[in-house]
C-alpha cells in the first residue's frame, strides 16, 4: 500500500503542527477545525454567476440551502449536494468549493442542503431532511429554475451516505433521479471500523467517534437508511459514480456498495484512487487527485444530464488506477 507523495507531505505537516485528531477535541473545536481544514485545502475560491442562500421547509422547521447557478437562463440540470462531516460536523459552507467547481465545470445548478446534525439531532433526522429537500426542490422546479427530468443527488463521506439513502427513499416515494454521486461514502455502520489508527489522518477511531454521535441507539446502524449496503434490494436505483481512496477506512465498504449496485443491474462506475486518503476530494488545492476526482464527477454528471463533453475535461485516476484494475466501467 504505497502512500502518495502529496499525502506523505500532508501527513508530515499535520504531525509537525501537532494537529489533534477530532476525537481528542470538543465537539465545538472539531466543528471549527473541520471547516478550517477544508478551506485551507480547497484552493482558490471560484466565482460563480450566482450564489445565494435560501430557506426551504423541512420536517422539523426551515432548512438552509445554498444555490450555485452558472450562466444560462431557463430550467437547468440540478445536483442536490450533501456535505460530509460524519453527520456531526459541517454546514453548507463545508462544500462551498466543491459546489462552485461542479456548477462551473458541468455546468449545472448545484444546491447544497444544511441538514440537521448529530448528536443534537441523531439518525434519521439528516436522512429525512435531505429527502425532504430533494422532494421539495423537485415539486417547486419552476420556481427554482430546475429541470426536474435532470435532477441528481450526491455527497462526500456522510454526504455520500445521505445521497445513497435518499435514492432508496426516492425509489418508492419520488422524485425520479438521474444519477447519484457517492464520494467515499459510509455504506455500512453495522460492524467494527477497519483500518489503522494513525492520529494524523482520518482513521478507524474517527469513524467510531462519528457513529457514537449519530446513533442514539446502536441498533439503528443496521437500518438500510443508515447502512445502504444492508438493503435487501438495490435494483431500480439511479446510475452511480462511486469514488474511493486506498488509505481510507471507508474504502472497502464503498467498493462493496459499487459491486452490489452493479450486481443489482444499476449502471455503476467505480473510481479508485491509489495512495489517497479520506477527504482528498474536498481538497483539490492540496491533492492533485482531488482535482482529478472532481473532474470525473463533473464528467459523470454531464453524461447523466445529457450535456456535451468538454475539451478541458479533467482526467480521473488515470494510469495508476488502470494498471491495478481498480477503475471499472459501467456494469
Amino acid at each position: 500500500m504505497a502512500v502518495h507523495p502529496e499525502v506523505a507531505a500532508y501527513r508530515a505537516a499535520r504531525a509537525t503542527a501537532g494537529t489533534p485528531p477530532l476525537y481528542a477535541q470538543t465537539l465545538a473545536e472539531a466543528r471549527a477545525a473541520d471547516l478550517a481544514a477544508i478551506r485551507a485545502g480547497a484552493g482558490a475560491v471560484e466565482p460563480v454567476t450566482e450564489v445565494r442562500d435560501e430557506l426551504i421547509p423541512g420536517p422539523a422547521g426551515e432548512l438552509p440551502v445554498r444555490v450555485y447557478r452558472p450562466a444560462g437562463s431557463g430550467p437547468l440540470p440540478t445536483l442536490l449536494y450533501f456535505f460530509g462531516g460524519g453527520w456531526t460536523l459541517g454546514s453548507i459552507d463545508t462544500a462551498d468549493g466543491i459546489c462552485r467547481r461542479l456548477a462551473n465545470t458541468v455546468p449545472c445548478q448545484v444546491i447544497t442542503v444544511g441538514y440537521r446534525l448529530a448528536p443534537e439531532h441523531p439518525f434519521p433526522a439528516a436522512v429525512h431532511d435531505c429527502h425532504a429537500a430533494t422532494s421539495w426542490i423537485a415539486r417547486n422546479a419552476d420556481e427554482w429554475g430546475v429541470d426536474p427530468t435532470r435532477l441528481a443527488v450526491g455527497g462526500d463521506s456522510a454526504g455520500g451516505n445521505l445521497a445513497a439513502a435518499v435514492t432508496l427513499l426516492s425509489r418508492t416515494d419520488g422524485p425520479a433521479l438521474a444519477g447519484q454521486l457517492l464520494v467515499y461514502p459510509n455504506t455500512d455502520s453495522s460492524g467494527e471500523p477497519t483500518g489503522d489508527d494513525d492520529p494524523a489522518l482520518f482513521n478507524s477511531r474517527s469513524v467510531a467517534w462519528y457513529r457514537t454521535h449519530y446513533f442514539a441507539d446502536p441498533a439503528h446502524a443496521t437500518d438500510p437508511l443508515a447502512s445502504p449496503l444492508l438493503a435487501d434490494d438495490l435494483s431500480g436505483l439511479p446510475p452511480a459514480l462511486v469514488i474511493t481512496a486506498e488509505l481510507d477506512p471507508l474504502c472497502a465498504e464503498g467498493q462493496r456498495y459499487a459491486e452490489r449496485l452493479r450486481d443489482a443491474g444499476v449502471s455503476t462506475r467505480l473510481e479508485h484512487y491509489p495512495g489517497m486518503i479520506h477527504g482528498f476530494f474536498a481538497m483539490p488545492g492540496t491533492f492533485t487527485d482531488g482535482r482529478r476526482a472532481q473532474g470525473s464527477a463533473a464528467a459523470f454528471l454531464r453524461e447523466r444530464f445529457g450535456l456535451p463533453s468538454t475539451s478541458d475535461e479533467l482526467a480521473g485516476p488515470g494510469e495508476a488506477a488502470a494498471a491495478t484494475g481498480a477503475a471499472a466501467g459501467d456494469g
